[in-house]
């Protein structure tokens, strides 16, 4: 019953609200529960309201209405009075009717005998010489929720889409989808359709907009309202006379709208540039949004769309509201994944503010990392380090970690500045300094000789399990360089019987027996008595099956042992992926002014495709160009069964990362061909045509040459890299070796993967050649 009140409430204009919120203040402040009793408030209503000498005073008559509906909010049963409130309604004053029929659509339902007296007497309003009469009678009897309802409100709301007020039509399109929610199983009145179809060209700009509106809500069954170019171009003739919310909503709708020639596509576009640079953010984002899909096919013309909305989308990130900034920072990422430097020069729009959430923080912080250059990152560099001594530690360590991916290109000054945060001997900032410092090492190095004496220096270890296994990392990869590594390991050893993280024990286990190969006399004795007490004593079986593992490697000897445990100490190949690649627009313009950016970037909006631009749209068009959504080839190994690739939602630079360094690799073959001598644009367009995404790769003459792509394949995620060494001899280059990681597991779909690969690789270089 609230839930009604709340909906009716909307319809009250500012005379009525006032009116009624001023009963509400005058209210006293601890009343009497009506839901406990009060039968002798109604009955006093009651009587007042049939009072001769009441009705007879207009005010005092108003009065005691006012109090019915104070009451009805307040949870009392008035329910009692529907015939002297239906009485009530035969008055000029717009106010009294306003406050009436409020009543009458809270208990309609459940006086449904008496409500067809109410019934009667707002159809006889409908006919009333004033419009605010007849529009208001007309959205209350839709708003009536009785079965049955449709034969009464059907005549009034024809009749009412031919009505000369502008508002009373605006109410009868409204009502159109009301009558068709009432019976939505019923079969859709072609009459009404087309009439609403031919006020798509009314003079009013709310009724074209609330035809629109009730169309999507008739016809959606049917794929929605039809936007061909009579309809578009109306519309687009339309916008400057609409508010903000209706602009950005015909903008919606045009995106069904598919242009048939070069010549009218720049003529919209035309007439949608001014709209770029609305003072109104989501006019300008779906404005940019339409931009973006008709123009699909024009690169150039979709990246100066996004420099002319630049302007908006830094307007949106220092917005007001805290949810629009947000909102505003997740475009404006979105749109650095093919435009990186198009919001370099104002980077400083992205310094975090003093009082703004931990959500936006983080997120001004990805764009900082992503905005940094020669030029600015002395400035970036020293605002990311005023972060990092914040009250809040999951921003203090996401500013550490922030200035760790800088470090991989700027890696002097960001060292001088991580090592400066140790000296403040505050366990979080040490544990997200000394996790840097691995992830670094990793990628860069050339910094580990720094790294490893900034760590010796280090007096205070960290106390956290994550901090605990980056610096146990640290000095089993790189104990040779630390000296004081093995006494420090000593002291984790020594601890152990009250370590609570197994994780920490397993990095512990591995880390002392690296240590034991490289520096054995000053490791043999703990080493010993860290295996003694991990298998005899740890109750966790898998520190313990670690435990065994390295037992039995040691007793084949070390060198069978050292086979096995050591491996590479850093992959600076690896550093690829922390550049940030210029995706085309098209991957991600779909989802723009969606939630997709909200969500993340990996989100996938289950909705209905939009056909792009220069792809068919009808379904006349869709029968001449069978759809094609995956690549299906024979696979040579197993020619009875077919395999299908397809895209699916893109990958993170990050996702990917982790995803590579957590998978075992699963295949690796030779492919008989070298790398592609094509264009990096080709080998990408080459590969993106037959499903297969590129993350990223090495430029054309770095060597090893290192390209790093993924697919899906029968409900099967498929990772891969590329790789091609050192040229065996003089105009000879050494064939490709591909290595391919898989989320679940299937052989058969890195078979077909693998043949599709090779196949396009070889077209490229028969082209080439």
């Amino acid at each position: 019953m609230l839930r009604n009140i709340q909906i009716s409430l909307l319809f009250l204009d500012g005379c009525v609200l006032s009116q009624f919120f001023k009963v509400i203040q005058e209210a006293p402040e601890n009343p009497t529960m009506p839901y406990f009793g009060s039968e002798e408030t109604v009955k006093e209503l009651k009587r007042a309201l049939s009072n001769p000498n009441v009705q007879a005073d207009r005010l005092r008559y108003k009065n005691y209405i006012t109090k019915v509906i104070r009451y009805m909010t307040q949870g009392l049963d008035v329910s009692a009075l529907f015939m002297d409130m239906v009485k009530a309604s035969a008055t000029v004053d717009i106010v009294q009717k306003k406050l009436v029929y409020l009543y009458m659509c809270t208990y309609a339902s459940d006086k449904p005998d008496l409500a067809l007296l109410a019934i009667n007497t707002l159809r006889k309003d409908c006919a009333d010489p004033n419009p605010m009469v007849r529009g208001l009678a007309l959205r209350n009897m839709c708003n009536f929720r009785m079965p049955g309802m449709t034969e009464y409100i059907e005549q009034p709301i024809v009749a009412g889409l031919q009505d000369k007020a502008s508002y009373v039509r605006r109410v009868a399109v409204l009502g159109c989808a009301k009558m068709h929610s009432l019976q939505p199983n019923n079969e859709i009145d072609g009459a009404v359709v087309n009439e609403l179809y031919a006020l798509l060209r009314d003079s009013d700009p709310v009724v074209v907009v609330n035809c629109l509106r009730a169309l999507e809500e008739i016809l959606k069954d049917e794929g929605g309202v039809v936007i061909n170019k009579p309809i578009a171009h109306h519309l687009l003739n339309k916008m400057k006379d609409l508010d903000s919310w209706a602009q950005s909503e015909v903008l919606t709708f045009l995106l069904r709208y598919r242009p048939r020639s070069d010549d009218e596509l720049f003529d919209i576009l035309s007439l949608l540039d001014a709209f770029l640079q609305s003072a109104h953010a989501h006019v300008a984002v779906s404005t940019l949004r339409l931009f973006l899909h008709l123009a699909a096919a024009h690169p150039a013309v979709q990246a100066d769309a996004l420099l002319r909305s630049i302007a908006p989308l830094l307007a949106a990130c220092g917005a007001a509201s805290r949810e629009l900034r947000f909102a505003g920072l997740c475009h404006v990422q979105q749109v650095m994944r093919s435009q990186p430097g198009l919001f370099g020069t104002q980077y400083k729009r992205f310094f975090c503010g003093y009082s703004e959430p931990g959500y936006i923080k983080f997120r001004k912080m990805e764009i900082l990392v992503e905005l940094v250059n020669d030029e600015n990152v002395a400035l970036v560099l020293e605002e990311l380090r005023s972060y990092c001594t914040d009250v809040s530690p999951e921003l203090a360590q996401a500013a550490i970690a922030a200035i760790g991916r800088i470090a991989r290109t700027y890696s002097e000054k960001c060292l001088h500045i991580l090592t400066g945060l140790l000296a403040l001997k505050q366990d979080h900032i040490t544990s997200a300094v000394i996790q840097t410092f691995r992830d670094l090492v990793w990628f860069c190095p050339q910094s580990t000789a720094a790294v490893c004496q900034t760590v010796e220096a280090c007096v205070d270890g960290p106390q956290d399990s994550e901090g605990k296994q980056a610096l146990l990392w640290l000095l089993g990869e790189h104990g040779d360089q630390i000296s004081s590594a093995p006494y420090v390991m000593e002291g984790y050893i020594d601890g152990l019987k009250t370590e609570l993280s197994s994780a920490v024990k397993m990095e512990l286990l591995s880390a002392s027996v690296k240590m034991f190969l490289c520096r054995p006399a000053e490791t043999q004795d703990m080493l010993g008595r860290l295996l003694h007490y991990c298998i005899e004593e740890e109750s966790d079986v898998c520190v313990r099956d670690r435990a065994l593992l390295y037992y039995r490697l040691l007793q084949r000897g070390a060198e069978e042992t050292r086979k096995v445990v050591t491996g590479p100490k850093s992959d600076p190949s690896m550093s690829v992926l922390t550049g940030r690649q210029q995706e085309p627009i098209s991957q991600w313009a779909s989802t723009f002014n969606t939630l997709g950016p909200l969500a993340g970037r990996d989100f996938c909006l289950h909705t209905a495709a939009l056909p792009a631009a220069g792809q068919p749209s009808s379904g006349a068009e869709k029968e001449l160009l069978p759809e094609s959504t995956d690549v299906t080839l024979s696979s040579p190994d197993d020619t009875e069964e077919e395999i299908s690739l397809s895209l699916g939602p893109p990958l993170s630079h990050e996702t990917f990362e982790k995803m590579w360094m957590d998978l075992e690799i699963l295949h690796t073959q030779t492919l008989g061909c070298p790398r592609p001598r094509s264009a990096p644009d080709a080998l990408q367009a080459a590969l993106q045509l037959v499903k297969i995404q590129t993350l990223a790769f090495t430029p054309g003459d770095t060597v090893p040459w290192k390209a790093y792509i993924y697919t899906r394949s029968a409900g099967t995620l498929i990772l891969a890299e590329l790789l091609q060494g050192e040229p065996q001899g003089p105009g000879r280059d050494e064939s490709l070796l591909v290595s391919v990681k898989q989320q679940p597991e299937n052989q058969r779909a890195t078979r077909g993967f693998v043949s599709i690969l090779k196949s396009v690789l070889q077209t490229l270089n028969v082209d080439g050649s």
